[in-house]
């Protein structure tokens, strides 16, 4: 005979040494939640007796959980990530570190086109809708995936226009054209936004425009990779379009910093791609223009195989030379900015109740640890991990 556990719908966060709020730090701070929401966060000296609609007294909470003076902020968010791929190109890695180039990586079958054979002779038809089936598939997975006991919150980016297929070789027009169409189906796949990858040798600001265009059209954010290898148009692009971020943006100006900063385009910027590419975004101009900056892992088979953010936010101090509280705030209400989802990142009564409480008792340890470790996760109010 099963025994049900009980439903905890008003829970208490008490003895929080430190929180992290989203913006600025409070001592000895209390967390009151009800159902998925934060009800009343603030000084534990201050918490009320009674909350209309949520409790009418404090004593009769469902669950008191004592965080023993820790460290507590809201759940970090991946602003910048590419978590749906098969295989791996661990030797294509090697050779680049080696220096090989990326024509001689291509060459020897590496790139990103690594899985899929040149396919000529077939009907084009045939090959449109294999590729068109496999981003939409990617869309569905990742949004199925949020529901899944014990995972994160997902935004799902549609990102076809990332580079131009095999089974497209000889007919980039006709792709473009075609990942324009497909908008509409992966927002009704459940996707958030569309981005394209403008660079030279990727896509063209033309291309861009007119992808993004149609993702607007069908209900989607538009994002944009901008200026990661090359100096283009593309930060200029994201400010006239309205952006919801511009991305990666190693070899951006000051007057691309401007542009972004004066239309509001978050900037998403991944301190181990920086490490890697040996060139780093304009980070300190960004921040002093009042860009809204975020953090991103940019996990991906041919980057990175990172997957904790408080990793991010420690490579983002050191090599970024971010303080810690700029990184936290990159992490936490930064990305909840690029996402456009203000009910994410801060802690602040009516949104939700996704909440860390971390192996410190000061923020200053993500400038020390390197991956500092997590000792509880509530997703929604709920006890997921710890």
């Amino acid at each position: 005979m099963g025994v049900c556990a009980p439903v905890v719908n008003v829970r208490l966060l008490t003895n929080i040494g430190r929180l992290w709020t989203g913006s600025e730090v409070w001592s000895n701070a209390a967390i009151l939640t009800h159902g998925d929401q934060i009800a009343w966060v603030g000084p534990a000296s201050e918490l009320p007796r009674s909350l209309p609609g949520v409790i009418d007294d404090i004593v009769d909470v469902d669950d008191v959980q004592n965080l023993n003076g820790g460290l507590v902020t809201p759940g970090f968010i991946d602003a910048h990530s590419h978590p749906v791929y098969a295989g791996n190109r661990w030797a294509e890695i090697a050779m680049r570190t080696s220096g090989s180039s990326p024509n001689e990586i291509a060459a020897a079958g590496g790139g990103m086109a690594s899985t899929v054979t040149v396919t000529r002779g077939t009907d084009p038809w045939t090959l449109c809708n294999g590729v068109r089936n496999g981003e939409l598939a990617d869309v569905r997975l990742l949004r199925s995936l949020e529901n899944e006991p014990g995972m994160p919150r997902v935004h799902v980016t549609f990102m076809a226009a990332h580079t131009v297929p095999p089974e497209f070789f000889g007919r980039r027009h006709d792709y473009v054209d075609a990942v324009g169409s497909w908008c509409a189906d992966a927002s009704a796949a459940g996707a958030d936004s569309v981005d394209v990858y403008c660079e030279e040798g990727r896509f063209t600001e033309r291309e861009a425009r007119w992808v993004l265009g149609a993702g607007r059209a069908a209900g989607l954010l538009p994002r944009l990779h901008a200026c990661g290898q090359s100096r283009t148009g593309a930060a200029t692009l994201a400010a006239e379009l309205g952006c919801a971020s511009a991305d990666l943006l190693h070899e951006a100006c000051e007057e691309d910093v401007i542009v972004l900063a004066t239309a509001g385009v978050a900037a998403v910027l991944c301190p181990a791609t920086a490490l890697q590419v040996g060139k780093n975004p304009p980070v300190r101009s960004l921040l002093d223009k009042g860009a809204a900056v975020a953090l991103g892992s940019d996990h991906s088979p041919g980057v990175n195989g990172i997957t904790s953010m408080s990793l991010v936010v420690s490579l983002a101090i050191a090599n970024f030379g971010m303080s810690v509280a700029e990184a936290l705030r990159a992490a936490t209400l930064g990305g909840a900015q690029a996402l456009r989802s203000p009910e994410v990142g801060t802690m602040a009564p009516g949104r939700y109740a996704d909440i860390v409480a971390w192996d410190a008792d000061h923020e200053g340890a993500f400038a020390w640890s390197y991956g500092l470790r997590p000792l509880r996760v509530w997703r929604g109010g709920e006890l997921v991990a710890g």
